[in-house]
């Protein structure tokens, strides 16, 4: 009988290409994860992987055998999901993630919808900066950032794109590009840059690469640990700052951002459903206010 661990652990394995990044996404070691690997070898009597350069990649056997643990996986967790809903009357308690950005300018609209609608259903709002890993249980909604190939949804999950968020520079109103209808990154080089966001995640790396590509290479010369505390750096003078154009709506006076092109940076909003709650009227209402609220923010 196979060993549904050891089919989790390949799928990620064949996911992500590697061994060294199935054991982060899964927090194991390197060594547990070939361990896991010999063993499903050993089970199935196959050969389901040969090595490509530094990485991984699946046999036509271990293609079959991918498919066939996406699904037996994902059956998994829906019948571990409706059992915890049995036990925890699902129904009536939904949790839900979000990230900065978003909480001020969504989720209160989204609270008020619910309570009014369901006001026997408890919605449990949780602050989470990235994304989860490993075993740990996830929120039965998600509001994650990130694109279509760096997004990896577990087993009985379901991603949904909310909004592209292209970045803006804020900066003084005395500032001499302030006047611009827009600016090039390349113009911003020279600048005295105010970082905000943690130097291992999504949106850094993609802001650098944007920089990379415009053949640039930003030095920030201050660290600000949140949007609210670099726009404030930016107020005192102590210089620029790039924000998604969601986190620059409100400005103190003496402060405007601007549309940065050529390329323009951009972080890409998604909600990610647990798919056995998705489709009950709390979670359908939830979902409706995020696309309502997001459409009238663009408009």
């Amino acid at each position: 009988m196979l060993d549904v661990h050891r089919l989790r652990v390949f799928r990620s394995v064949v996911a992500s290409g590697s061994v060294a990044a199935a054991a982060a996404n899964l927090g194991y070691t390197p060594s547990a994860i070939s361990q896991h690997l010999t063993a499903l070898h050993r089970e199935t009597g196959l050969v389901l992987l040969e090595r490509i350069g530094r990485g991984l990649r699946p046999t036509p056997a271990g293609l079959v055998i991918a498919a066939q643990a996406e699904g037996v996986l994902a059956r998994l967790s829906e019948a571990e999901t409706v059992v915890a809903g049995l036990r925890a009357e699902r129904t009536a308690h939904l949790t839900l993630s979000y990230f900065a950005s978003v909480g001020a300018t969504w989720l209160p609209e989204v609270a008020r919808r619910l309570a009014a609608a369901h006001p026997d259903v408890s919605l449990d709002l949780r602050l989470l900066e990235g994304a989860i890993h490993g075993d740990v249980e996830r929120p039965d909604i998600q509001l994650l950032v990130g694109d279509a190939a760096s997004l990896h949804t577990t087993a009985g999950f379901d991603a949904h794109h909310l909004l592209d968020d292209p970045y803006r520079v804020v900066l003084q109103d005395s500032h001499p590009l302030a006047r611009r209808a827009e600016i090039e990154l390349a113009e911003l080089a020279s600048e005295r840059w105010i970082d905000n966001e943690a130097p291992s995640g999504w949106c850094r790396r993609n802001l650098l690469e944007a920089c990379s590509a415009a053949g640039i290479a930003p030095v920030f010369q201050v660290q600000a640990h949140d949007y609210a505390m670099s726009i404030a750096f930016v107020e005192a003078g102590l210089g620029i700052t790039l924000l998604p154009a969601l986190a620059a709506r409100q400005l103190p006076d003496g402060v405007c951002s601007i549309p940065v092109v050529r390329p323009a940076p951009t972080r890409t909003i998604y909600v990610v459903v647990r798919r056995a709650i998705a489709e009950t009227p709390p979670a359908q209402l939830i979902l409706h206010t995020l696309s309502s609220v997001v459409t009238r923010g663009t408009q």
